[in-house]
C-alpha cells in the first residue's frame, strides 16, 4: 500500500474518531449535567465491568481476528468466534447468578445492572467481530462507517432517554450504548453475510489452535493493560464516594479522548503491518506513525490544559470542579500512551504479541505500587499520577524492545525536514 493510501486511511479513521470525540463530549456534558456525579460514577463502573468481561470473549473473538482475517476464510473465523462467544456468555451468566450470593460483589458490579451488563457484553462482541473483520481486510472506510453508526446512534438515543423519556440514571447511558451496538451489528451483518456465499470450508481444529495461541498473548496483554487503566477505579471505590469516581471518570474521558490520534494511527498501522512481511518497511512506517501521534496528541493536550477551571464547571456543572487537576496530572501520560499504542500495534501486526504482554505486566507492577501508595494519600489525584507513571513505563519498555529489533534511535522520533516533506507531499496528493 502506498503512502497516499495509508494517509487516506489515517485521515478517514481520524475523522471518524474526531466525530467520536464530539459525540463523547456531548454524552459527557449530558451525563454530568443531567445525571450527576454519583450516577455518572455508577455508569463508569458498569462500563469497566463490561471491558473486563470482553477480555474472556476476545481470547479468540477479539482483535487477533485482524491478524487472521487475511489468512483464514470468513466462514472459519465466524464459526469459531461465534461458538466461543456463546460458550463464554453461558459461563458469565452462571457466574453472575452465583455472585448474587455474595453481597460485597456489588462494590464491583452495580446492583440491578448485572443483566444489562451481560446483554451489552454479548451484543458488543458481535459488533466487534464485524469491525475486526473489515479492519483485517483493510476496508478501513467500512470500519469507520460502522463505528460512526454506533456512536451517532448512541448519542442520539441518550438524548431521547434523558430529555424525552426523562430517565436520569446511569441506565440512560448504558441503554443508549446498547442501541448503538445493536444497530451497528445489524448493518455489519448486512455487509458481511453476502461474502460467505463465495467461500468454501477449511479444517477448524488447526485454525482454533492458531487463534488460541495468538489470542492468549493478545488477551493476557489486554487483561493486564485493562488492569493498568482501571485498577485505580476499583481502589478509588474503596477510598472515595461515587461522586469522586464520577469526577475522576470525567477527567479520564477528557484526556483519553485526545488519544484518538494514537488510536486512529495505531489501527491503520495494525491493519497495514498485518499485511506486510518486510521488517524494514514496518519499522519505517512505525516511526512515521509515532511522530504524527506524539505531535498531534501533545498539541491537543496543550490546548485542553490551558482551559480555565471555570469552563469545565460551566460545561459539566459545579460538581465537577476538581476535574482540571486530574486532566493536568494525566496529560503527560497520554502523550506516552499515544506512542505506546503505535508500538503495541507494531508488535501485534508483526505477529509478536508477547512483547505487549510483557509490557503490560511491567506496567501493572508500577500500577500496583503507585496506586496502593498514592490513592489513599491523594485520592483522585493519586489515581491520575498512577496512570501517568504506568503509561510512561509502557512506552519505555516497548521502545527498548523496538530498538533491539530495528536498531532505531530515540532521536529518530524528532520530526525532521524529510518527515515534513513526506507529510506535505502526501497531503497535497490527497487533497
Amino acid at each position: 500500500m502506498g503512502r497516499q493510501g495509508i494517509f487516506h486511511k489515517i485521515l478517514g479513521t481520524g475523522a471518524a474518531r474526531a466525530v467520536n470525540v464530539l459525540t463523547q463530549l456531548a454524552t459527557l456534558i449530558m451525563g454530568t449535567r443531567c445525571l450527576g456525579a454519583a450516577e455518572w460514577g455508577t455508569a463508569f463502573i458498569a462500563q469497566t465491568d463490561i471491558t473486563f468481561l470482553l477480555i474472556g470473549i476476545e481470547l479468540i473473538a477479539g482483535s487477533g481476528l485482524v491478524y487472521f482475517t487475511p489468512r483464514k476464510k470468513l466462514s472459519t473465523l465466524m464459526t469459531i468466534s461465534y461458538g466461543w462467544i456463546a460458550i463464554v456468555m453461558l459461563f458469565y451468566t452462571v457466574l453472575f447468578n452465583l455472585l448474587h450470593l455474595f453481597p460485597w460483589v456489588y462494590d464491583i458490579i452495580p446492583q440491578h445492572y448485572s443483566t444489562l451488563i451481560l446483554v451489552m457484553t454479548f451484543v458488543y462482541s458481535l459488533h466487534e467481530f464485524n469491525l475486526n473483520h473489515f479492519l483485517g481486510k483493510e476496508k478501513v472506510a467500512t470500519f469507520n462507517w460502522l463505528f460512526l453508526t454506533q456512536i451517532l446512534t448512541q448519542v442520539t438515543m441518550m438524548a431521547v432517554f434523558i430529555f424525552v423519556l426523562n430517565l436520569r440514571t446511569a441506565k440512560a447511558l448504558l441503554y443508549s450504548q446498547l442501541c448503538g451496538y445493536t444497530l451497528a451489528t445489524l448493518v455489519g451483518w448486512i455487509l458481511l453475510f453476502p461474502t460467505l456465499k463465495h467461500e468454501g470450508r477449511e479444517p477448524l481444529r488447526n485454525s482454533l489452535k492458531e487463534m488460541l495461541h495468538y489470542g492468549a498473548f493478545m488477551q493476557l496483554s489486554t487483561l493486564v493493560s485493562t488492569l493498568n487503566k482501571r485498577l485505580s477505579l476499583y481502589l478509588l471505590n474503596t477510598h472515595c464516594d461515587e461522586r469522586s469516581i464520577g469526577v475522576y471518570a470525567s477527567g479520564t474521558q477528557v484526556t483519553e479522548g485526545v488519544n484518538i490520534v494514537g488510536q486512529s494511527i495505531g489501527l491503520v498501522a495494525f491493519s497495514s503491518l498485518s499485511n506486510t512481511e518486510k521488517e524494514e518497511r514496518a519499522s519505517l512506517l512505525t516511526l512515521r506513525f509515532m511522530k504524527i501521534a506524539i505531535s498531534l496528541t501533545f498539541t491537543a493536550l496543550l490546548v485542553i490544559c490551558l482551559l480555565p477551571t471555570a469552563l469545565f464547571e460551566w460545561l459539566f456543572s459545579g460538581e465537577f470542579a476538581g476535574i482540571r487537576p486530574v486532566i493536568l496530572l494525566m496529560a503527560p501520560g497520554i502523550v506516552f500512551f499515544s506512542a505506546h499504542t503505535v508500538l503495541a500495534n507494531y508488535f501485534s501486526g508483526m505477529g509478536k504479541p508477547k512483547y505487549n504482554l510483557y509490557a503490560s505486566l511491567i506496567g501493572l507492577s508500577v500500577t500496583l505500587v503507585s496506586a496502593f501508595v498514592l490513592i489513599p494519600m491523594l485520592g483522585i489525584r493519586g489515581a491520575a499520577v498512577t496512570t501517568t507513571l504506568t503509561y510512561a513505563t509502557l512506552f519505555v519498555y516497548h521502545w527498548i524492545i523496538f530498538h533491539k529489533h530495528t536498531n532505531c534511535r530515540l532521536r529518530q522520533l524528532v520530526p525532521n525536514r524529510d518527515d515534513w516533506e513526506w507529510m506535505k507531499t502526501t497531503m497535497k496528493s490527497i487533497f
